[in-house]
């Protein structure tokens, strides 16, 4: 008796749509008449969209299942499709670079955010909501220069950096009390999920 294993089998191309379909696709290919290449291939078309329902509101789902049929028939295929017919090439083309921004980071631990908002405060009028604005900033300075050394740091180091992000534009007064360093390590303690045992 002959077993007839997977490791002897044919390579799955895609593997997401079974055997099954892999050998829809490769008897297709061996039909002559292509009026019923056409009929076998849109048949493929309709279970491979039934194996994936739950992908059928993506946009241009259908122009999918029909490049994976080429793709899973090693692009041998010969039949009428609604879409251009891909190219071999396409499965080893190089994805396109993406272009990030080159921003220089003073202070890393803050980040490219608390710049831009120490910019923003900079350009508001004196007064209670300028004043709200930058409390705010310096106690989530205050909350990130903790979270990333996790040592104490006192409000004057705080101060300081805010004054030279600001280009000495901002200048907090000794009346600017934060939150305590103790607290602030206290509370992300209690955001982190317990270990897993």
């Amino acid at each position: 008796m002959e077993y007839d294993y997977n490791t002897q089998r044919t390579k799955m191309v895609i593997p997401e749509y079974g055997r099954n379909i892999q050998k829809m696709i490769e008897y297709t290919v061996q039909v002559e008449d292509r009026e019923e290449r056409n009929r076998a291939a849109r048949a493929i078309i309709a279970i491979m969209g039934n194996l994936n329902p739950h992908l059928r509101d993506v946009s241009d789902f259908k122009h999918k299942l029909w490049d994976h049929l080429f793709i899973i028939s090693d692009f041998k295929l010969d039949i009428d499709s609604p879409y251009e017919k891909p190219t071999p090439d396409i499965l080893f083309e190089k994805p396109k670079q993406v272009p990030y921004k080159n921003n220089t980071i003073k202070y890393k631990h803050y980040g490219k955010i608390i710049e831009l908002l120490i910019q923003e405060a900079s350009g508001f009028e004196e007064g209670e909501e300028k004043d709200a604005l930058i409390r705010l900033i310096a106690n989530h300075m205050k909350k990130c220069y903790v979270t990333w050394n996790r040592d104490v740091v006192d409000d004057k180091t705080i101060f300081e950096d805010l004054k030279n992000l600001s280009g000495g534009k901002i200048i907090a007064g000794e009346d600017l009390k934060l939150s305590d360093t103790r607290d602030i390590l206290l509370k992300s303690k209690k955001k982190r999920p317990p270990k897993k045992k």
